[in-house]
């Protein structure tokens, strides 16, 4: 029987990216709710078998500006809190679970902009999803936000860090993941982003003005080892499904 996956997205050019073509080589059945158009999230929630939760140019406290986060971030929580069910959030949907399961999320100093190192701890050595992962992997880094104080969580497990952020990667209970990073990106995902005036300017104000082609180029020679790390986690992924 073919999955049901619902896709949370906050811009339409920040989609699964990598993992969308994987997902669509398998035939699984994909919703995506496009909140910032004013698309809902469906009432249903049990009849998904996986979540994901893509990024976006907000922030997660900007409820005033879009409303429509105080409902997500309700719907979050219950997909993941009360149904337990596989929940992949990706940059903004990484820092929306964790404050959903007690974190807060913080102004990054500096912020996370270019092709970064991340290294996993030992505790990827026995997750489900990030035990064939190498202990130090090139990624993907856009954010000047991220995850902070969930230590007191028992329920989250640490599974990856960067010099600059704690929770590259943290997983909650077994089911929900929140990757600080862009696991699903493309060879055209840093050119289109380039476009988005938030991303631009946080881009320029990190790395200089023009500094978009050279990052667009350091994301293309790292690629295919990018794609293998996706390839992973979609692999390992089905497994929980």
């Amino acid at each position: 029987m073919s999955k049901n996956i619902l896709v949370l997205q906050h811009i339409p050019i920040e989609t699964p990216g990598y993992i969308l073509d994987l997902m669509i080589e398998d035939k699984i059945n994909i919703t995506t709710i496009e909140l910032d158009e004013g698309e809902k999230i469906p009432t249903n929630l049990s009849d998904f078998d996986a979540m994901f939760c893509m990024g976006g140019p907000m922030d997660t406290w900007m409820e005033e500006s879009y409303p429509w986060l105080k409902e997500e971030k309700e719907k979050i929580k219950y997909f993941v809190v009360d149904l337990q069910k596989p929940y992949l959030g990706f940059c903004l949907g990484c820092q929306l679970l964790g404050e959903v399961v007690g974190g807060e999320v913080k102004k990054s100093n500096p912020p996370e902009i270019g092709i970064l190192d991340v290294q996993m701890h030992k505790s990827h050595q026995s997750d489900m999803l990030f035990c064939d992962y190498k202990s130090n992997i090139k990624a993907l880094q856009w954010h000047s936000y991220e995850v902070t104080n969930l230590e007191n969580n028992k329920d989250v497990t640490l599974i990856a860090s960067s010099n600059t952020t704690k929770y590259q990667i943290f997983k909650y209970k077994n089911n929900a993941y929140g990757i600080q990073f862009h696991i699903e990106i493309k060879n055209d995902t840093v050119s289109q982003w380039g476009c988005v005036p938030e991303y631009e300017k946080a881009l320029n104000d990190t790395l200089g003005d023009g500094a978009l082609n050279k990052f667009d180029a350091e994301a293309k020679s790292c690629m295919a080892d990018m794609n293998l790390n996706a390839e992973i986690l979609y692999k390992n992924f089905k497994k929980i499904l």
